[in-house]
Formats: structure tokens, sequence, C-alpha cells
């Protein structure tokens, strides 16, 4: 019966649309100012860990509560991608009996762990640091989970609309004051939903004829839950965030992942290996991880965004970094079958916002910020914010509260435990590099545990001067000079973008250079590149950013949309952070099955 009602509404959702013809200043395509609309009690957006664990809980405490989650890639689980070491923790309180269910894709237990200092042709075995102890966890494919995890909540009476996109925050404004000037001071903005894209429209913007509006989905509450530098999330904090940087005490920074899937024919199940030192100079914060699952090898480098040398390359650090003998061996032989990558979070209890519950919204998961960096895990304490935040949501639902006590629960929960626990880790890398990094962890880990009466802020971007956009040098003399792919263990970058499935139909860019910045990253005289060398054509894991000459010889920056694989990278590394990131029509992007 579930499904009959998703189905009517998705056909609802569908055939909302409409278009005509105009006249001003000549003959043009218009579209009806009137939007459908529909109504929840709970509307969440994005179809992940953090936001399914909400949905899930959230009928588990009331069977009557109307419960709609929006994703934008094709399918639950099609823009996921994680390492993914597994710790059940959040999941035995949402789902006790996950164990006994055979269709559960969480299913090999970790049995060996092992932690390396790499050089360029040497490992030296180190100690496993106490937070990268995984017993008891598992490896998986998170994409497989979030599909997982969406079928429990469609059988508890969820209706979950993949392909459909959130791009813009309703509000609903309260106004008080008795005159002009007091108006705007006590205005109140109360979230009242979500709005999808419009979707059908040619590259120039005009409508097709299979053109559709986007839809109004309008709830009492409203869980942002879109993961890391969410569109949606970042506009809300930016509009009723409290405190610096957007709500947040210092600003958020962030690592990019890239990913490869393996199928070996010599596979460890449960051997999870991690890696510092090279190819990373000692300034460079970053690691690898390798994990054997029952059917494939997991295989990712992970970049703090943070990084000065504009030149450096994650995707190919992570192509060079496969050559390493101590990996190889695992992957020699085998065939890559998977590719993906993502922004995560790195700032950690630091730069998780001050207020994560609004009027009529909270923010979950990798969208707050809750990442343990030092264990390379958020998807446990993201789904214990979702958990958390549909029992806040419930409460507030029965009282009839604009705003829910989530803000509340959170912070008496292990979540913040464990975060303010490891909030010295990172920053400690930022003053002294790797070597001082490692010490003050380990003399965190074993001797302090957490219970420091200090928090560093970190001397650079963590510390609320800089951003890592901000922390890029100029263009430094020598550039980074990367190996050629041999097409075996390493590949050019667009024959593994074949691998994410990537599909962005004939649509309008969803990469838009901010227009205050038009003059400044484009034209003879771009500053991103005659200052920082372009360092977007370097960053990018999916070739999105080139620089072409044109016929007089002069570069133009050529944006080419439909290859991005939503890492979000772009939006955070840019000099002067020129790109504004929007959600492409639904359903687009990559298609990530074994992420």
């Amino acid at each position: 019966p579930n499904r009959l009602l998703k189905n009517k509404r998705l056909t609802m959702l569908r055939s909302s649309g409409r278009w005509f013809l105009s006249s001003r200043l000549g003959i043009r395509r218009g579209l009806s100012s009137a939007r459908e609309r529909m109504e929840y009690d709970v509307v969440i957006v994005g179809a992940g860990p953090a936001g399914l664990s909400a949905a899930i809980r959230l009928k588990q405490l009331s069977d009557d509560v109307s419960v709609c989650v929006l994703e934008k890639g094709s399918e639950v689980g099609a823009h996921i991608v994680s390492g993914n070491v597994f710790e059940p923790r959040a999941l035995d309180e949402l789902l006790p009996e996950w164990r006994e269910d055979a269709s559960c894709p969480i299913r090999t237990p970790v049995a060996e762990d092992r932690f390396y200092y790499l050089t360029e042709s040497r490992s030296v075995a180190l100690p496993t640091p106490p937070v990268l102890d995984n017993h008891g966890n598992y490896v998986t494919s998170l994409s497989q989970v979030a599909r997982w995890l969406g079928a429990k909540a469609e059988d508890l009476g969820v209706e979950i609309y993949p392909g459909f996109a959130a791009s813009e925050v309703l509000y609903d404004e309260e106004e008080g004051g008795a005159s002009s000037s007091d108006r705007d001071r006590d205005r109140v903005l109360r979230v009242a939903g979500v709005a999808t894209r419009d979707v059908g429209r040619n590259k120039d913007g005009s409508p097709k004829e299979t053109f559709e509006a986007g839809v109004e989905l309008r709830g009492r509450q409203t869980l942002f839950a879109e993961g890391a530098r969410g569109s949606c999330t970042e506009a809300l904090l930016a509009k009723v965030g409290s405190g610096g940087g957007g709500g947040r005490p210092v600003p958020q920074t962030y690592g990019l992942g890239v990913k490869e899937v393996w199928r070996v024919a010599d596979l460890k199940p449960g051997l999870v290996q991690h890696t510092i030192g090279w190819p990373l100079d000692w300034a460079t914060y970053g690691g690898s991880f390798l994990y054997h699952g029952s059917d494939h090898v997991h295989v990712g480098f992970v970049v703090g965004l943070d990084y000065a040398n504009p030149t450096l390359s994650p995707y190919k650090e992570f192509q060079r970094f496969k050559h390493h003998p101590r990996i190889a061996a695992h992957l020699r032989g085998g065939e890559c079958v998977g590719y993906g990558a993502r922004v995560i979070n790195e700032g950690g209890y630091q730069a998780v916002p001050t207020k994560l519950a609004v009027e009529g919204a909270c923010i979950l998961g990798c969208a707050a910020g809750f990442l343990n960096v030092p264990k390379i895990k958020g998807t446990h304490t993201a789904m214990k914010s979702g958990i958390l935040a549909a029992e806040a949501t419930i409460d507030a639902l029965r009282r009839d509260a604009p705003t829910s006590d989530y803000d509340e629960r959170l912070r008496s929960s292990w979540v913040y435990d464990e975060l303010r626990a490891v909030r010295n880790y990172k920053p400690s890398f930022e003053p002294f590099g790797l070597p001082g990094g490692l010490v003050y962890s380990g003399l965190s880990a074993y001797v302090l545990k957490g219970r420091e009466p200090w928090t560093f802020g970190g001397e650079g971007s963590g510390s609320g001067k800089r951003t890592d956009s901000e922390a890029t040098s100029k263009t430094v003399k020598d550039p980074i000079a990367y190996p050629k792919p041999d097409g075996v263990l390493s590949f050019p970058l667009l024959d593994n973008l074949a691998r994410a499935g990537v599909d962005h139909a004939d649509q309008p860019s969803h990469l838009k250079v901010k227009p205050e910045f038009d003059g400044v990253v484009t034209g003879k005289t771009a500053k991103s590149l005659t200052d920082y060398g372009g360092p977007e054509q370097h960053f990018c894991p999916a070739g999105v950013y080139e620089y072409v000459d044109d016929d007089d010889g002069d570069p133009n920056l050529v944006i080419n949309a439909q290859n991005c694989v939503h890492c979000k990278c772009c939006a955070i590394k840019t000099p002067f952070e020129y790109i504004d990131w929007q959600v492409p029509e639904g359903g687009g992007g990559p298609n990530y099955q074994l992420t």
C-alpha cells in the first residue's frame, strides 16, 4: 500500500510542471508562477545514513507521522561514497536485529588492523592508534548500506523520492515590531520546507517540451541531511546561523577522498590497512585506506584541502600511491570496477555549528560536521544524530513547538563526547606538520585520552583566520610532476570517470561563477590562473575545469559540468571560493553501486 501511495504521489510530482509563451522584449518561453505543493509532518533532505536513520526512527516512534525523503541521486545510494569500515554502535540502537537480517550488506567483520608509515619505496609498521582499532567493526559498501536502509524505511511507510533535488529552502516570515526599524530586527524566519529544482530546461535555460516546474514540499519540521557541504544546509546556515562563519565557531575545513573498488583473486576478507607519509610531504595532511571486503577491495586516498601547493592533484597522488609495493601487492592482477570521490569534513568538534536546531528545521550528520577525523569515520555519528533528531522532532510535533531540543540532546549524547575527545588531533598537525602531529596525537591517545583542558583552534584554517581556499599559495615555481598512468594500476582520469557512471542530461550548468567574481576568474586577467596557476584544473577529481586557449591564444576557463561527480571540492578550494555549486536536475551525477 505504501508503494502504491508513493507511485500516486510521484505521478503528481511528475505532472506538476507546465510552460507557456509570453512576450517580453520579444517572444520567449515563460513559466507558471504557481508550483505544486505537498505537505508532510516531516520533510528530510538527503537519503544517506543520517536522513534514513531519522526517517526510520520517526516511523518507529509514530506510525501516524507523515515522512518524505528527497534524494537527488537517481536511486538511493547512487551518490553515496565512503571507505567504509562501519562502526555499528548507532545501528545497534536503531535496528538491533540487523545481524540476523539476510538482506543486510554489513557482513564482513574486521579481522586485522595494519598501520604503516610509507617512504617512496619502503614501509614501516607502526602501532595501530586506539582510534583506528576496528575490533567489532565491519568492512562494507556504504552505497549498498544506504539502499538497505532505504528499503527498511519504505517498509515502515516512509515515502522516498529519488531523482528530486532540493534546490531552495522555503521560509515563513513572521514580522513583529511597530516601526520599520523594529521590523527587520524582530523578523523571525521559520523554515517551512524545500522546493525541488525545475527539470527539463535546455542549456540556455529555456524550457523543453518535457519541462516540469519544481515542487514545494512543506513540512512542520524539515531535516537537512545532505552530507558534507550540502547546498541547502549552507544556505540555511548563512541565513539563520548564529556565531561567526555562517553559524560555525570557526570555518569548516575539508578533505577530498578519492576511492576505487577492485575485484581481485587473493581476497583477505576483514583486512584493514591505513597509511600515512608518502606520497604527501610532511606539511600536507592526508593518508590512505585499503579494506578487504567479502567481494572487493576498497582502496582510497584522502588529502586535506588546506594544502598550500596549487599544483597538487589528489587524484594523481592517489594514482601514484597505488604503485607503492605495500599497496600494489593487493591490487596487481585485479580489475578496477568502481570509482568515486567526495569531500569529508575535517574541522571536527570546533567547526560544528553553534546552533543546529532552528525554527522548523535541524541539521544532521555530515551536513553538520560530525566526522571523527582521526578515526576516519562519520557514519555512526551521522546515524546517531538522525536518531536524536527524530526523537526531538516527534517531541516538538506533539508539543506543537516550532523549535526542537535537538541541540540539547546532541550535546548530552556520545556523539559530542566522542568528537570532543579527539578535538585536538587534526589541529595539532597544522603548526607542527606530520612529525609534531603524530607526537601530539600519540600523547593525546595514550596519556591525555582527550581530557586535556585546552582546545586547539589551529594555527591555520582551524583558527578561524582562513578557509581551505585561502590556504592555497600563489603560483609555485616548480609544479609537481606526476608519472603517467600505466593503465594497469593507475588510470587516466576520464577512464575512471566512466566507472562512476556519471550522467547529466542536457541541462544548464549547475556550476556557476559567482557574479561578483566573473571578471576576476574569467578572461585574459583571470586571477585564479595568473596568481594561483589554476588550481581547479588540478584538484578536481572529475576533470570539470580546464583552461583552453581561444583564437588569440588567451586561456579561457571551461567548465565541463557534465563530468561532475558532486564531490563539492570546487565550492571549497577554488580561489575566492568563486564557484556557486547548485544542485543539477534530480537524477543526474554519479551512479555509484559498490562504493
